[in-house]
């Protein structure tokens, strides 16, 4: 098996971001899986050719999109992307700032993640860690790429599965950010490993309540 794992280079200013740092500290083979780990734009519509490029030259099984969500106190796995750009603050990394435009002309309103989210939530916990699934991935680039990411397994590749994982700040990052949460990078690479582990297993999701829409 082969997983396309995909993180964000940093935004607004920032020199680091927390899901491409937690990407790339990754084993490069977990439970028999073969990792394929891939730094993209924090740009509209750029980092869904990205994958796209990616995934014709790997031709992964699995692509399991992570991106940084800053005031979330753990690591959430998405459920849902909609087909909705409307960024809320500031530009992407190329000065674009979208307001209600579709990520797809032609798509549905919504994609459910093709991964099992709430099982993953569940191995994170089990890890010791904070974990929760999340209702939505915002309106910005991370829901731009997981709902393109989806698309994609719609529309081109139909054997392939798709998905998103938010992560907090690394520590570092909140030392000028007083009251922010966040969590130690070792911990967050631990949370995404335990993500893939359970992608791996092929197990249906669990049938469990949980979730949150922040």
């Amino acid at each position: 098996m082969k997983i396309l794992v995909t993180g964000f280079d940093p935004f607004g200013g920032e020199p680091v971001n927390s899901a491409l740092e937690a990407v790339m500290g990754m084993a490069d083979e977990i439970a028999g899986a073969q990792i394929i780990k891939l730094e993209i734009p924090t740009v509209f519509g750029l980092c869904i050719e990205k994958v796209r490029e990616a995934i014709i030259t790997h031709q992964p099984d699995v692509v399991m999109c992570v991106g940084q969500a800053g005031r979330r106190f753990g690591v959430t796995p998405e459920k849902v992307a909609i087909n909705l750009d409307d960024l809320p603050y500031g530009a992407d990394n190329a000065g674009n700032c979208p307001k209600d435009q579709p990520v797809a002309a032609d798509g549905p309103a919504a994609y459910f993640s093709t991964i099992p989210v709430k099982a993953m939530t569940e191995a994170i916990k089990a890890k010791g860690l904070p974990a929760s699934v999340s209702y939505t991935a915002g309106t910005a680039v991370c829901n731009h790429m997981m709902y393109g990411a989806l698309h994609l397994a719609a529309t081109e590749f139909p054997e392939l599965r798709a998905g998103f994982v938010h992560v907090p700040f690394v520590t570092k990052q909140v030392v000028a950010r007083p009251g922010f949460p966040s969590m130690k990078l070792e911990d967050i690479t631990t949370a995404l490993e335990a993500c893939v582990e359970t992608i791996v297993k092929g197990e249906e999701d669990e049938k469990i309540v949980g979730g949150q829409t922040h």
